[in-house]
């Protein structure tokens, strides 16, 4: 009786335990998730200032008027990004819009109030056309540099900016405009529109947008409910991401699409655009295994990034990095960091590949592909000939890649 007694005991306890931890853990996940997604608040923001006339867009009077635009699964990260998938009419998209009262990370070292985003102060009332551009102008200079073709890239700006299409920009759509151009991934969506791999602009309304839903919404992995992820040893976690993969060929499509958007940012028409967080959620790709990109907010002018980095103080290499995977080193006689990263874009692809491609890889290429991935891994930014050595490395890569599978039906 008293061994029946302590089981019944200890079975009770462990019961109240499990009940009790995993109440805990269900009020935390709900209270992060009420703190990350607050997509109807954003909404209500943006609604009325539309109805206010204060800004316009292709997606206000879907989204205030007529009501076509919902809200589906909440992808949020951060409070202060809010994505949502969405459907607009019959097109199923991504909702990303920004809260107002939460603070930012510019190009600048400091963090500073979203005010102008969030109030759609500029341009003021009696600002005209040729005032805007000017504005517009100065604002690119700035993030990209002195491009020679800066005009062809306002023009393309002011395209996207006049909604409704009536060959005239009005004042709540330059206001929209002007607060869409604070977001690094608005224009650098407007400069790679005509590109395969960046996904459509489907429209917006204030500083909210809303872009082509990617089918397959990272580079490799599966996606498990957040109460099994956070049983799962990491290093399990790892070896899972490489099981749910596609077939070689389709992989080798996918990097080919990837070693394409490289080159599509690396000195294209306005400068050159670093990655800054390389990670297999970033890229995407759709049900003909074509990449596309997913989250291109840590894709950087490098102008903006030297700019970040000037005169930033530090102790070691470690206080000069920006995102995940943007790092320039630190000049230990001035203590501040230097201007230029020391690892160029393709460099970076090469290291989220190399187990993802050579997994599986056909025999009669196997050692030809990892001396190339090795030397595209050793690539160094400040190399004396970087450009000629990134040109051939990325196309040779390129070109045995598609040498293997362009006989094949995923080509």
């Amino acid at each position: 009786m008293a061994r029946l007694s302590y089981a019944r005991i200890k079975y009770l306890f462990f019961s109240w335990l499990a009940v009790f931890i995993g109440s805990w853990v269900i009020y935390v996940r709900y209270n992060s998730y009420t703190e990350l997604c607050r997509g109807q608040e954003c909404k209500t923001t943006i609604c009325d200032k539309y109805r206010k006339g204060i800004i316009d867009g292709s997606a206000c009077e879907g989204l205030c008027t007529k009501e076509t635009i919902y809200f589906g699964k909440c992808l949020s990260a951060k409070p202060n990004n809010q994505i949502y998938l969405g459907i607009w009419g019959n097109l199923e998209g991504v909702i990303k819009c920004q809260m107002g009262n939460t603070l930012h990370l510019d190009f600048g070292a400091d963090l500073e109030p979203r005010k102008e985003i969030v109030l759609f102060d500029k341009p003021t009332r009696g600002t005209t056309v040729q005032k805007f551009k000017e504005m517009v102008h100065s604002l690119v200079k700035t993030k990209l540099g002195d491009q020679g073709n800066l005009q062809d890239l306002v023009n393309l700006i002011l395209k996207a900016a006049d909604s409704n299409k009536d060959g005239h920009v009005s004042l709540p759509e330059a206001k929209s405009a002007w607060a869409l151009l604070q977001l690094n991934e608005f224009l650098l969506m407007v400069i790679l529109q005509d590109k395969e791999h960046t996904p459509k602009l489907l429209g917006y309304c204030g500083d909210l947008y809303i872009t082509e839903r990617v089918p397959y919404t990272s580079l490799y992995g599966i996606s498990l409910p957040w109460i099994i992820e956070v049983f799962i040893p990491s290093g399990l976690r790892k070896r899972m991401d490489q099981w749910f993969t596609p077939s070689w060929p389709r992989k080798a499509k996918i990097v080919i699409g990837l070693l394409e958007f490289v080159e599509d940012i690396f000195h294209g028409l306005y400068g050159n655009f670093l990655m800054c967080d390389v990670s297999a959620k970033n890229f995407g790709y759709n049900d003909k295994y074509d990449l596309k990109m997913v989250d291109m907010r840590r894709i950087i002018p490098e102008m903006s990034l030297k700019e970040y980095f000037k005169d930033k103080s530090c102790e070691s290499d470690l206080d000069c990095v920006y995102g995940a995977d943007c790092g320039t080193t630190c000049d230990q006689n001035k203590r501040r960091c230097t201007a230029d990263v020391t690892q160029p874009n393709l460099t970076k692809v090469c290291l989220l590949v190399k187990d993802y491609l050579l997994s599986g890889t056909p025999s009669e290429i196997q050692e030809e592909l990892e001396k190339q991935i090795y030397s595209c891994i050793a690539l160094k930014a400040a190399a004396k000939h970087m450009e000629m050595e990134h040109a051939l490395i990325l196309n040779n890569l390129k070109a045995l890649l598609w040498k293997k599978i362009s006989h094949t039906n995923d080509s």
